[in-house]
């Protein structure tokens, strides 16, 4: 399928837009590395199109990837809200978001009732999980700029609980000098499906190409290579889903 739909590519080059998101998207030594940058410089060579893949604020890379032909935005999390305003390729990868708290404070959240009684709850407002958790009734969630300040908050002791994703936890907990051995994950609220998230005016046939690429991944092994080189415990039949 993929070599049937070489034909159709458009001359002009592909512009990807990311964030820094260790360990799916970062710069080490001057050299993009993670999970989903690997990934998608795999399709770039099998496809062939001239692309180039640039981190930049999540806002930024946001706006550009709805508005620009011939541009994308990964890991971008699928939801109701978003559908309409891209085209979507994967999905690339599945995590779970959590409540985390910890070892030392004794708090159970069993239930969305137990996390709103916990007192203020720190996440990245620019975060989807933020917007997800103000519908589902949470009035006590404390807004910051970044996963380094929500950790340490949690650290210092202002907050009781933060919410993050699974896939990230880790290196999130890094930056505010913690580890996972320090925290307690409680209740999943929500499931989040990463996708390529291509602009409304690229092609539809490009983007069929990049899916077909990416069937061709996970059916000749190379796409779970590249997931369990950098998350070695993700299983990658639920990642498909």
């Amino acid at each position: 399928m993929l070599l049937s739909l070489l034909g159709v590519q458009a001359s002009a080059a592909m512009r990807f837009y990311t964030e820094e998101a260790a360990p799916l998207a970062f710069m080490q030594d001057g050299e993009m590395r993670g999970m989903s940058a690997e990934l998608v410089n795999a399709l770039i060579a099998r496809t062939g199109e001239p692309s180039t893949v640039e981190i930049v604020p999540w806002t930024r890379g946001y706006y550009l990837a709805q508005r620009e032909p011939d541009t994308a935005l990964f890991s971008t999390v699928r939801t109701p809200e978003r559908e309409a305003s891209f085209q979507w390729v994967g999905p690339i990868l599945v995590g779970s978001s959590r409540f985390y708290s910890l070892k030392s404070n004794p708090i159970e959240v069993n239930s969305l009732q137990d996390a709103a009684a916990s007192g203020p709850l720190a996440l990245p407002k620019k975060w989807y999980s933020y917007e997800s958790l103000q519908h589902m009734g949470l009035s006590n969630l404390y807004g910051v700029d970044s996963a380094k300040i929500m950790v340490r908050m949690l650290k210092r002791g202002r907050v009781n609980l933060i919410a993050t994703q699974d896939l990230t936890l880790e290196q999130e907990l890094a930056t505010g000098g913690l580890v996972p051995a320090d925290v307690r994950a409680h209740m999943s609220f929500m499931k989040s499906a990463y996708y390529i998230a291509f602009s409304p005016a690229t092609s539809p046939a490009k983007v069929a190409l990049w899916q077909s690429a990416l069937d061709d991944m996970r059916a000749d092994g190379s796409y779970e290579k590249i997931v369990h080189k950098w998350l070695p415990h993700v299983d990658v039949n639920t990642s498909a889903e």
